[in-house]
């Protein structure tokens, strides 16, 4: 962070700083007092893009990130706050729209609290600073004589002031320099690290929150638009006939394919005066369609083919030590084969967005994880400037990384402009499940060599998986080195490490889903290890720990460090809550798996039983060590979430493609967990001073690989892909 001024109400739109780690500050703060002041009469202090301050008292601080169950909306300002000893009741929050000067703004990697605990911590340690200077220039006295606490200002000698009533002094004030802030002790924290409760909840019970479903303006239409089964596929002809005869259907109109990566896919758009018009007008269209290449595109024949790929050399990204040399000395060799499907989102909230384009101005309001990635896409496809283009950030009803690719937001700007009319475009579950942005399907192959002593000697991987970054740029066929993951970051002590990736062209769209890469790779990673640990007549638990090998820092360049001490803990503590050596009911087992990703160690033990050839998860025991915990109601609550997610997962998830067309369409054919099949999450959080790593995301791939490891233990198989349906095992 470079500067930070104190700006005006008019400054506060114009005003930009430059924070670290590219963060650009300019702040409206106010602050408290037990004063009535008419709101005309208000003054305000703005010492930061963040903070407004008001002579009332009255505190309103800014949430960058979107919400979406999440907590940024409560978690990233109770940081300022707590820095700036406020009263916590006397805040309230506002969600900035998309731009620039807040710096990043994307909520998806598991990276909001990693990224802006820091900077949120200047931002309110600056207002405090000015406050206590304020008070005292207003006294007279040393400024070490004051201090704050819960919105007002100390003296040493008793007196104190309420936050409010020294605006008018602060608002005069310099910035002060960065370098000479001072912070809190962590044992003095007030919110940060405790319990919180959201700052939305009250909406979310009263059903008063505003989703971007929810949102409605005068004169809105209502869009549903009907896409290519195939995807890239185009409109050859249409007929509009059988839909114009629906009652409240007004229009229909082409919507043309923008090919940018988060670019509309295009179509023949309905526009009508309801959603349940528009709908039902979509069914009704007769369309003929150019499919084009993807046509071919049959997902069990696609499997085939890069499960080939993978029993071959690959393109070598890592070779450490002598792998031929390994296996051929070797006591014993495994080898593995695991093959996961494509996934699918499935948010509550399907995509929706509603623009309103007038001229070269435009205003969004959307429920998108990427307000700047979605301000970026309207600006080129309106040939505007940003400046005209306002992104209003919605509550999300899920987003689970879909809401990070901002299409749909692209179709209302469309739809609107075409219509010359504020329009909202709401997609159907089944588009949601049929045109989305799929998770990866994949191919592993894993070989390990083992000594006389059942240590593990060697190690190679060899992966095949469509990219993310085919979604980018065409003709991608590889990996990236962003998507090795696990595979190169291996946190076992093995001598010698080979990895290798196989060819895996992509037919869909592919894109970011909670946790990533690291769900195949956590899943073959941790369910091999387990197969190994069993070929070494070892206990899984005291044979993970001892591939772990002796604590030391992996990845020494990386400004956060891995730490395989911290690996080796969260596995040793849910060992320990699970009770791991108890004797469990007959038809009882337990299996574990651990797992780094987002910076966070995350370890879960599940018991799992099979009656009847059919498997029931009673107790997942989860713990993570994710650094420094704002809010430990949402880390606990995102530990839930992932466990039901990854089980959801783990029981029913899988996409395919059938002529290069996406088979499933609803949550019939595609199902996720109901709640009597939820079993009892227990949660540990562990107490750490290190720096904020992710939390949203590193608790989904240790499941699935759990319960496949639990289930060996109980009928002696080993199940190399999912879903567990594919198994008769649900």
């Amino acid at each position: 962070m470079n500067t930070i001024k104190n700006i005006s109400r008019r400054g506060f739109v114009k005003s930009i700083g430059l924070a670290s780690g590219g963060l650009i500050l300019a702040c409206n703060t106010s602050i408290f007092s037990d004063k009535e002041i008419k709101p005309e009469n208000l003054i305000n202090f703005n010492p930061n893009l963040f903070v407004q301050l008001n002579s009332d008292g009255s505190l309103t601080l800014v949430a960058s990130r979107s919400e979406m169950g999440n907590g940024v909306r409560t978690s990233l300002p109770s940081i300022i706050a707590d820095e700036m000893d406020a009263d916590w009741t006397r805040v309230s929050v506002k969600q900035g729209t998309g731009d620039s000067k807040y710096g990043d703004q994307n909520t998806d990697g598991s990276r909001s609290i990693r990224y802006l605990f820091d900077p949120m911590r200047k931002m309110g340690a600056m207002a405090k600073s000015m406050l206590i200077t304020a008070a005292s220039q207003k006294w007279q006295v040393p400024t070490n004589e004051c201090s704050a606490e819960n919105h007002f200002i100390l003296h040493s000698s008793g007196k104190k002031i309420g936050f409010g009533d020294l605006v008018e002094i602060a608002k005069t004030l310099k910035t002060p320099d960065e370098n000479s802030l001072t912070f809190k002790d962590p044992k003095d924290y007030k919110y940060i690290g405790k319990h919180l409760r959201s700052v939305d909840a009250e909406d979310y019970v009263l059903g008063k929150a505003t989703f971007g479903i929810d949102k409605k303006i005068p004169n809105m239409k209502y869009v549903a638009i009907e896409r290519c089964p195939v995807t890239f596929g185009t409109v050859k002809s249409f007929d509009k006939t059988e839909a114009l005869k629906i009652p409240g259907v007004e229009k229909i109109i082409e919507i043309p394919r923008i090919e940018r990566p988060f670019g509309a896919l295009g179509g023949v758009a309905v526009i009508a005066s309801n959603t349940w018009a528009a709908f039902k007008g979509k069914e009704a269209l007769k369309i003929e369609w150019n499919l084009k290449d993807n046509q071919n595109y049959n997902s069990d024949k696609y499997m085939n083919e890069i499960t080939k790929n993978v029993h071959k050399n690959g393109k070598v990204i890592k070779d450490k030590g002598n792998i031929n040399k390994a296996f051929k000395d070797a006591s014993k060799i495994i080898e593995s084969t695991f093959q996961l499907p494509h996934l699918i989102h499935a948010p509550m909230e399907v995509p929706t967005a509603t623009a309103w384009v007038q001229g070269d101005k435009c205003e969004v309001w959307a429920s998108t994880q990427t307000p700047q990635s979605a301000r970026k896409e309207v600006v080129e496809y309106l040939k505007t400037t940003e400046d005209k283009v306002t992104i209003n950030v919605t509550l999300l009803g899920g987003g689970f990384g879909r809401k990070s690719k901002p299409d749909y937001v692209i179709e209302a700007v469309i739809a609107s402009k075409l219509i010359g009319a504020p329009a909202q475009v709401v997609w159907t579950r089944e588009d949601e499940i049929k045109h989305g942005y799929y998770h990866t399907v994949s191919a592993q192959y894993l070989k390990a060599s083992l000594n006389k002593k059942g240590k593990v000697t060697g190690w190679l991987h060899r992966f095949a998986l469509p990219s993310i970054s085919s979604t980018f740029v065409s003709g991608v066929e590889y990996a990236s080195s962003g998507e090795s993951g696990a595979a190169t970051n291996l946190p076992f002590n093995i001598e010698n490490h080979k990895v290798e990736i196989g060819k895996a062209p992509a037919h869909v769209r592919i894109g970011w889903l909670r946790s990533v890469i690291n769900i195949p790779h956590g899943f073959a990673i941790n369910v091999f290890a387990d197969e190994l640990a069993y070929e070494a007549k070892k206990d899984p638990l005291e044979f993970r720990l001892n591939l772990i090998g002796e604590d030391r820092i992996l990845m020494p360049k990386a400004k956060i460090k891995f730490n395989t001490a911290r690996l080796k803990n969260v596995l040793k503590i849910a060992a320990k809550n699970a009770e791991w050596d108890k004797e469990l009911p007959n038809g009882h087992a337990f299996g574990l798996a651990v797992h780094y990703s987002f910076f966070s160690y995350v370890a879960s033990i599940v018991e799992v039983s099979l009656i009847n050839g059919k498997v029931k998860v009673h107790n997942i025991f989860t713990v993570i060590d994710c650094g420094i915990v704002v809010n430990r109601d949402t880390v606990i609550a995102q530990m839930e979430g992932a466990a039901m997610f990854g089980l959801s997962l783990t029981y029913y998830g899988k996409i395919t493609a059938k002529d290069g067309a996406i088979e499933q369409g609803n949550f019939h054919d595609y199902k996720i967990l109901r709640i009597n099949e939820a079993p009892k999450i227990h949660v540990e959080i562990v107490e750490s001073t290190e720096n904020p790593s992710g939390v949203g995301e590193p608790g989904v791939p240790v499941i699935a690989p759990a319960i496949v490891n639990a289930i060996f233990k109980l009928n002696g198989k080993r199940y190399y892909n999912l879903p567990l349906t594919d198994h008769d095992l649900v």
